[in-house]
């Protein structure tokens, strides 16, 4: 006979997450074995005595502590949690304290959608109601409150009213799924399956429209016409031309279905926001936030409620960000919006935009500008928390600092070069000026002296010709031995040369007078005078007679400028 191979099972892993008033442990083992085990962990971590513990949530319904896991058929992740109804609940003082400090903390609910198999992650305060997460998870998976099956609520979240931070829901996160409960038969039905399951079906006293399927009306479309009815207008009007009066329409829908507290929308087109945030001083500029709005995702009114409009946000952005925003509900608009992006950012951005879907939106794209170009820096999407949001903001500023603190110290080198190429060209216009000042002086020197040479030369060629026509007008000379009286005279002149001629005595003085001239001495520039007796005789009349003024028969005279 051929051997036969005996093929050992290998043990099968399982995973219980068990809940104890506001605590979770995660308990993992083999499904070999027990469940005894499993109180045996849990006595050690929740110092809880195992003979004081009841072990709930079995689907099979309550089992022994000896029984086997293997035998229970379990799937891999399973939910379970304790009840200890002997031992007395915490004291109410601190009990209090711990409520008043989960009423300030925020939850974090994971919620996965049964049917599409989607999972949603939702921030809540603790001091939201377990009605208003119905709310919220209506308007994201239009299963109307009361139609929602939900799995995960703790035990002692019985009633909606109830805020979360007493509700025993886990922190900081917490897992639920929610479905449609389409037929009571259907309810029923899962209700047998899992009687022993954390089940909590939604029986809000808030739907108002119980019967409205009598009238021939489903509660999910009565629903949406309600959520309908709170947008009375479009975010933007459709194939927005004016971007100014698009975004003011935008900022006061906006203020109209959320309130006053959110982040401050810069009126203007999307060059004016680049204006704004890049192209000033270094020291002034800003990182640049475009909030992209589209009403037909089911994350926005969640991300414009809880999210953009979360004091945090708001006074970060409004500190450090120009916030521009935009609707791309409309496919004009949206269509309007692309090309903007593409002339700005580029066509890798542009495509990465336009391949989002609708239930990726709303999108937060971070801009910082660059030299060259604006760098898209981050690409948030609309499912997100509060601290996230926030430290991907923080983050995009750290890189954005960085960027900026070289920037203020190109700028300041720049302006100090520029300052010294002033000062120098400060200082060579002003020696131009002075050298160009000079030539223009020495200029109108030479000017100046070319013209008074000008004037001397012709007024010595007149004083020439002068002198030579006196010298020719001179009658001559006559001789020592002539049949008339001759008067020698002998003129000193201010050099010390002589000059000697006769003179007939019958003579005028005149004719002296031009002679003297001739040499280049006119009488109306010098003086002649006599020795003895002293006299100017320059001062007598020219029309009496050597004789008649007693220059005869010689005189020496001397020649004197006058003052």
């Amino acid at each position: 006979m051929p051997s036969r191979q005996i093929v050992e099972r290998q043990p099968r892993m399982l995973d219980f997450r068990v809940e104890y008033r506001d605590r979770n442990v995660d308990v993992v083992l083999e499904d070999s074995c027990t469940v005894g085990e499993i109180k045996q962990i849990l006595e050690n971590e929740l110092q809880i005595p195992v003979s004081k513990m009841l072990l709930k949530g079995w689907k099979t319904g309550d089992v022994e502590d000896s029984t086997v896991l293997k035998s229970l058929h379990l799937p891999k992740n399973n939910s379970l949690y304790v009840l200890t109804p002997d031992l007395p609940p915490p004291s109410s003082s601190s009990h209090a304290g711990a409520l008043q400090e989960s009423l300030n903390q925020n939850f974090m609910l994971i919620i996965t959608h049964r049917e599409v198999q989607r999972e949603y992650n939702l921030n809540f305060s603790g001091s939201s109601t377990i009605q208003e997460v119905k709310r919220n998870v209506y308007d994201l998976t239009s299963i109307p409150v009361r139609h929602q099956l939900w799995e995960g609520w703790p035990t002692t979240a019985t009633d909606d009213s109830m805020c979360l931070a007493e509700s025993g829901l886990s922190y900081p996160c917490h897992r639920l799924t929610v479905g449609r409960r389409s037929s009571p038969a259907q309810t029923r039905e899962q209700s047998e399956e899992q009687s022993t399951d954390v089940h909590m079906v939604s029986d809000s006293d808030g739907d108002d429209f119980e019967d409205a399927s009598e009238f021939g009306v489903d509660d999910g479309e009565v629903f949406g016409m309600a959520s309908s009815a709170l947008r009375k207008s479009p975010m933007m009007p459709e194939n927005a031309e004016n971007e100014e009066e698009a975004l003011l329409q935008f900022a006061a829908e906006f203020s109209s279905r959320y309130g006053d507290c959110h982040p401050v929308f810069f009126i203007g087109s999307l060059e004016a926001a680049f204006q704004e945030a890049f192209y000033v001083k270094a020291r002034d500029r800003k990182l640049l936030a475009i909030y992209l709005h589209h009403d037909e995702s089911v994350l926005t009114n969640v991300f414009c409620s809880q999210m953009l409009c979360a004091e945090s946000i708001v006074s970060y952005l409004s500190q450090n960000f120009i916030t521009w925003a935009w609707d791309l509900t409309k496919d004009a608009n949206r269509a309007r919006f692309l090309t903007m992006c593409n002339r700005h950012f580029g066509s890798v951005v542009a495509q990465t935009i336009r391949t989002q879907k609708t239930d990726q939106f709303p999108l937060f794209l971070i801009i910082m500008g660059k030299r060259s170009s604006n760098e898209v820096l981050n690409v948030i999407q609309g499912n997100t928390t509060v601290d996230e949001l926030m430290m991907r903001l923080m983050a995009a500023m750290e890189i954005f600092t960085a960027q900026q603190q070289e920037d203020i110290k190109d700028e300041d080198e720049r302006e100090a070069r520029e300052n010294v190429k002033r000062e120098q060209d400060e200082a060579y216009r002003l020696s131009l000026e002075a050298d160009r000042a000079k030539r223009e002086a020495h200029e109108r020197e030479m000017a100046e002296q070319f013209r008074l040479e000008q004037i001397r030369k012709e007024q010595e060629e007149e004083r020439e010709a002068i002198r030579l026509s006196l010298e020719q007008a001179l009658p001559p000379e006559p001789k020592e031995e002539n049949a008339e009286p001759v008067s020698k005279l002998r003129i000193r002149t201010p050099s010390g040369e002589f000059l000697e001629r006769r003179f007939l005595a019958s003579n005028k003085l005149q004719i002296v007078f031009d002679f003297v001239a001739s040499k280049g001495f006119p009488w109306d520039e010098f003086k002649l005078l006599s020795t003895f007796p002293r006299r100017d005789v320059t001062q007598l009349d020219p029309n009496k007679s050597l004789l008649e003024v007693k220059l005869f028969p010689q005189e020496t005279l001397f020649l004197e400028a006058k003052e």
